[in-house]
């Protein structure tokens, strides 16, 4: 049965940014809500690299596997039922076993890399997994480019994956290095000009969402065509409800707050979903704000999660 919400959004065209685990639940929550063909999810691949020869997109991957229903509800990351036998070898014949593939999870990094090597794109590949995953919401890569994120620290320039795995996100951070030369795909861009509703997950706003909105022209198309862009922030009572993004803000010189959050996006949002811990930065925050329980922690919570956040865009887009 549809409800009052769904009737609303009918002809509506939603483009969700996303990366992490924050973004995979929300972007799980919208599709619980929104019909597939007026739903796109655009992810982070920022964070992809080479490992062993095989191309892991671990954003693609985490948000992939939420939509279909086998990702790992403990971790937040990885497959359900994931079992270890290939990195455990791995291990034993003295490889790499720093970045943990499982054995579900290579399976997906075997058959990326292998439609890779016969010439497909990155687009064409995720497609290709997302429909014998079943999935059938749209969901596109921010580009068919490799972009990788560097991360600059005291003493190197390290690969986004060896600082966030290998090194466990500890060296203190001075720089987030992004491509200058990157550009969004035709699907990218087309579900950009038709997008009524843009929203910004609660992902990492340095390494997850700022890699997207560096791809040309994808903040300048955020910018000008949709009615309400919605962020919602990671940060929750001073620290992030996952990761690393709080420790970044402080090496980086700002405040670990939402109202911060907020502020970093500045004009390119017309609204900020914070949670109800945070209620006084509201204040602090110069657009409207929606302040609501943020954190989900199943099914149920990231439902409803989405359905507050389509509300306040709404709400917002019919000013």
């Amino acid at each position: 049965m549809r409800t009052e919400l769904q009737d609303k959004l009918a002809g509506l065209n939603i483009v969700c940014l996303a990366g992490g685990v924050g973004g995979a639940k929300l972007a799980g929550g919208l599709a619980e809500n929104l019909s597939s063909e007026r739903l796109t999810i655009i992810v982070n691949t920022g964070d992809d690299f080479q490992h062993m020869g095989l191309t892991i997109c671990p954003d693609l991957d985490t948000v992939t596997y939420t939509l279909a229903g086998v990702s790992n509800p403990q971790t937040g990351w990885g497959r359900v039922g994931e079992s270890w036998v290939t990195i455990e070898e791995v291990n034993q014949l003295g490889g790499p076993s720093w970045f943990r593939l499982g054995d579900l999870d290579l399976a997906t990094h075997l058959v990326r890399t292998q439609l890779l090597a016969e010439g497909q794109t990155l687009t064409e590949t995720t497609q290709h997994l997302c429909a014998h995953l079943g999935i059938d919401v749209e969901l596109l890569p921010m580009s068919d480019q490799p972009a990788p994120t560097m991360i600059t620290t005291d003493n190197a320039v390290l690969a986004f994956q060896t600082w966030f795995v290998k090194e466990r996100w500890q060296p203190i951070i001075r720089e987030v290095n992004l491509p200058q030369d990157t550009l969004a795909t035709l699907p990218v861009m087309r579900a950009l000009e038709r997008a009524d509703i843009v929203l910004i997950a609660p992902s990492n706003p340095f390494v997850s969402i700022d890699p997207i909105l560096n791809v040309y022209p994808i903040r300048e198309m955020i910018m000008d065509l949709p009615r309400s862009v919605i962020a919602v922030s990671p940060i929750v009572g001073g620290k992030a409800v996952k990761g690393p993004a709080a420790k970044m803000m402080a090496e980086m010189g700002l405040s670990a707050s939402a109202a911060s959050v907020a502020n970093y996006y500045g004009d390119l949002i017309d609204g900020f979903v914070i949670d109800q811990e945070d209620a006084d930065d509201s204040q602090d925050i110069s657009c409207e704000t929606l302040v609501c329980d943020t954190i989900m922690h199943n099914k149920i919570d990231r439902s409803r999660m989405a359905r507050d956040v389509l509300q306040f865009a709404l709400n917002l887009a019919a000013r």
